[in-house]
């Protein structure tokens, strides 16, 4: 009886190293096994950021989008904006002075126009992808063109008009304060001149502002790298240089 019992169990055990050897990559995927999966994401490190904020960063990085280039991400309705380095570990991030006016398209002239004869309505900080560059601003300050047709810069904060408040409303912890450019972003001095400055100076660059009249991933075509991960997925962050 032991020894039929034996011959039974062999048998089985022949039968399913048959089947196991005729569908080799349903029985992988059946217990998670199938080819390595690498999933880079960004290095934000302790910092708070909305939801869109961490959804495109990292799928800047996963997907290569950056091209290779340090980049900032600016969250127009958080008022923030967050500098990356071109292997996607933050650099740093602070809050940010944006258009007074919602909305995520400028007008087609606007580059042309005298700051005088932009309507409060227009102050718009328009959302996409731009191809940025450091360059000159009138007065010869050094400034991040993030689109030079435009006239959308990323620079230090304008205090030329007092009533304005603009160091002030850059400290308040009311993001809606933070609404009070014709369309430029502003930030600290020496944020700009410790991380923008630094980061951005002799390269080029990418900076994405995040849309307030839509979803992020509608308007830049991302997907979602977070969740959930494949089993065979190995995460990558950025490694300190």
């Amino acid at each position: 009886m032991f020894h039929s019992r034996q011959k039974a169990h062999f048998i089985l055990a022949l039968a399913f190293c048959a089947v196991a050897a005729a569908f080799p990559q349903a029985h992988a995927q059946d217990v998670g096994q199938g080819p390595l999966v690498t999933i880079k994401l960004a290095d934000m490190g302790a910092e708070s950021a909305s939801a869109e904020v961490r959804h495109i960063a990292d799928w800047a990085v996963n997907s290569g989008d950056h091209v290779g280039l340090p980049f900032a991400i600016v969250d127009k309705l958080d008022g923030r904006v967050f500098v990356f380095d071109a292997q996607g570990k933050l650099r740093g991030a602070s809050p940010a002075l944006v258009g007074s006016a919602r909305g995520d398209e400028a007008a087609a002239d606007i580059g042309t126009r005298q700051i005088s004869a932009i309507r409060p309505e227009e102050r718009i900080t328009p959302a996409g992808r731009f191809t940025a560059v450091m360059g000159k601003g009138l007065k010869g300050e050094d400034i991040l063109w993030v689109d030079y047709d435009s006239a959308l810069a990323l620079h230090r904060v304008v205090t030329n008009v007092p009533q304005e408040r603009r160091l002030q409303r850059l400290q308040s912890k009311v993001a809606a304060d933070r609404r009070i450019t014709y369309g430029c972003i502003n930030v600290p001095v020496q944020f700009y001149d410790s991380v923008v400055r630094t980061t951005f100076n002799d390269t080029r660059s990418v900076v994405y502002i995040l849309p307030e009249s839509r979803r992020a991933q509608e308007l830049f075509g991302s997907y979602e790298v977070r969740s959930p991960f494949p089993q065979n997925a190995a995460v990558v962050l950025p490694t300190v240089h």
